[in-house]
């Protein structure tokens, strides 16, 4: 049974990202801490009452597919009903078409919450924010009023149509073609792997869609972006004809099985009728608006998918009554949380995701900035910042997620194994997170290619200087241990990033043989440090008395953080300076 770590959730808020972070933004001027609290009091609730109890009956039952339909696992369309009704799809949405405008640092706290009660029913209202952010970024006046409201009310939902059979991350093969005419497009092609392309929770569902213009250059460079409704819209809003596009299966896939992951097919008879949204051929970065916010949402899906194993599996120590732990003063069995190695991997489960939460709810928090601060040279800074965070967030926090919910089966031992018990379903749906929205690998392309090589390494440079500027300041007593093993992290990452920067500039194949690790280790630095400042405001408040249990509790997390986890920089040190070429060198005949 899953609960909403509320009390978690604030102190991050609060104490590590801090309630001040968006003084400068008037248009988040309403956002305060009281009403974090309130709305994420709501969510819990959503989340514990409706989500959780859909969460294994929805994996055992998954998604049908007939020629007709698509049927979403008993009680999945009451619970979009509610989710509709209570307003969560508005969260974030525009105000001028029907939003609550929300700070992306709120919404992602929330979006925590679902996820982590229900990751498949979850992944449904999470495209659909990509496709209002797409919209409402590059579409004309027309568009945004015909599909806006309808988006953010929920009385729609939203896809992104990018793979096709022949093509999988490799854009450039797409196949897909848009024949002009008139003021629309035919479209022709399939797509695969579409999440909710077909579903029966909401009357209309909007496609973006990737294809090629007749005509149009070769490669990435002519590939253009369409709206293409299920239902064609008349101007009031109300639904025409049945477009020419069909779900023509969906996929079973190893987990979130209540999710129809669909095989899309568009124009078996005359073409689909789509519309182009942003330039023709400019579509690959309309599409990357959409991805972006989807990279975000799909990395704290790996931290809540852990919270989800980490509670599950502390249940069970507390519970499973086995053995007589080393150096044991009271002969007899005693629940396996009293083991030491039970408490290390229930520590390494907490510590990385207090770190992945700490972190992505930092990278929302210059999101934020970078969209409404009222000085454009900070919102310039941020965004700089917010481009290198993402692929850090969506990689090393899925990544993460997957190893968290591996402990937690072995936490429950052989029971970890039995359907039953859930854990294995945590470890299940946490496997995609890996792989969708770019892979790993690609996301460590993106950082170090993109992000950090491009611009010479400046805006890891700028942040690097703020954490050192922050940790250079001694604290309390209790704290001071996270805090040093931060800044020895940091000072040996920021020297290993430079001999990577000054090794792709003489091998570009380096790039590829060592960005995973760099990523990792990237991710385990900035882990640190946000344990460290967690570490501050914990023994402040211990100091203080005030929820004394708690603050321990905090202490002792970002201590497992920096006496366990942070010693394993030198080890991605030792590979990103001197591991790439004993990949160059593999011969794959050799495998």
């Amino acid at each position: 049974m899953y609960r909403a770590p509320l009390k978690d959730i604030r102190f991050a808020l609060q104490e590590v990202i801090g309630s001040e972070v968006l003084a400068g933004c008037p248009a988040f001027g309403d956002y305060s801490a009281d009403l974090a609290e309130s709305i994420l009091s709501e969510a819990g609730r959503y989340a514990e009452d409706v989500l959780d109890p859909l969460w294994q009956s929805g994996d055992r039952e998954g998604a049908h597919w007939t020629a007709e339909a698509v049927t979403t696992p008993k009680g999945f369309k009451e619970a979009y009903t509610q989710l509709v009704e209570g307003g969560w799809t508005t969260l974030s949405g525009p105000a001028e078409f029907g939003g609550q405008g929300m700070p992306s640092l709120l919404c992602t706290a929330v979006e925590e919450i679902l996820a982590a009660a229900n990751l498949a029913f979850r992944l449904c209202p999470l495209l659909t924010g990509g496709a209002v952010e797409a919209i409402h970024e590059v579409g004309t006046d027309a568009q945004k009023a015909l599909y806006l409201p309808k988006l953010v009310s929920g009385e729609w939902t939203g896809t992104m149509n990018l793979t096709e059979p022949q093509a999988g991350s490799d854009l450039a093969l797409l196949r897909s073609r848009a024949v002009p005419e008139g003021d629309h497009y035919r479209i022709f092609g399939q797509k695969i792997f579409i999440t909710y392309g077909e579903h029966d929770l909401a009357e209309n569902i909007v496609h973006l869609v990737l294809a090629r213009i007749e005509g149009a250059p070769a490669g990435v460079k002519g590939i253009s972006l369409f709206i293409v409704p299920k239902f064609l819209p008349n101007s009031d809003g109300s639904l025409g004809e049945r477009n020419d596009l069909r779900c023509a299966g969906i996929e079973h896939k190893l987990g979130i099985k209540g999710s129809p992951t669909a095989q899309m097919t568009y124009g078996e008879k005359d073409g689909a009728i789509g519309f182009l949204l942003g330039a023709e051929n400019r579509g690959l970065e309309c599409m990357f608006i959409m991805m972006n916010a989807a990279r975000l949402g799909v990395g704290l899906e790996g931290y809540a998918v852990g919270e989800r194993a980490y509670q599950r599996a502390l249940d069970w120590a507390r519970n499973r009554i086995q053995g007589t732990p080393l150096g044991a003063t009271t002969p007899g069995a005693q629940a396996i949380a009293h083991h030491p190695d039970v408490k290390r991997m229930l520590l390494s489960m907490r510590a990385q995701i207090d770190a992945c939460r700490y972190l992505t709810l930092y990278g929302a928090s210059q999101l934020d900035i970078a969209a409404a601060h009222e000085d454009p040279v900070v919102q310039q800074a941020a965004q700089a910042r917010v481009d290198l965070l993402i692929p850090i967030i969506k990689g090393c926090c899925t990544e993460l997620g997957l190893e968290i919910a591996s402990t937690g089966i072995q936490i429950h031992g052989g029971m970890g194994f039995i359907e039953d018990t859930g854990a294995a379903q945590s470890l299940r749906d946490a496997r995609i997170g890996t792989i969708y929205e770019g892979t790993t690998g690609i996301q460590a392309a993106d950082l170090a290619g993109r992000k950090f090589a491009r611009d010479g390494g400046a805006a890891l440079t700028a942040l690097l200087t703020d954490i050192g500027t922050e940790l250079a300041q001694p604290g309390p007593a209790e704290a001071e241990s996270a805090r040093q093993a931060a800044q020895r992290a940091v000072a040996s990452y920021a020297q290993v990033a430079r001999g990577f920067l000054e090794a792709m500039g003489r091998d570009p194949r380096v790039l590829g043989a060592v960005s995973v690790p760099f990523l990792r280790c990237s991710g385990l630095v900035l882990g640190g440090w946000l344990q460290a400042r967690a570490a501050t405001r914990a023994a402040t408040h211990l100091t203080a008395g005030v929820d004394v249990e708690f603050q321990k509790g905090k202490l002792q997390s970002a201590r497992f953080y920096a006496e366990h986890l942070l010693p394993l920089v030198a080890g991605y040190a030792g590979q990103i300076a001197g591991g790439a070429q004993a990949v160059i060198d593999v011969d794959p005949d050799l495998l």
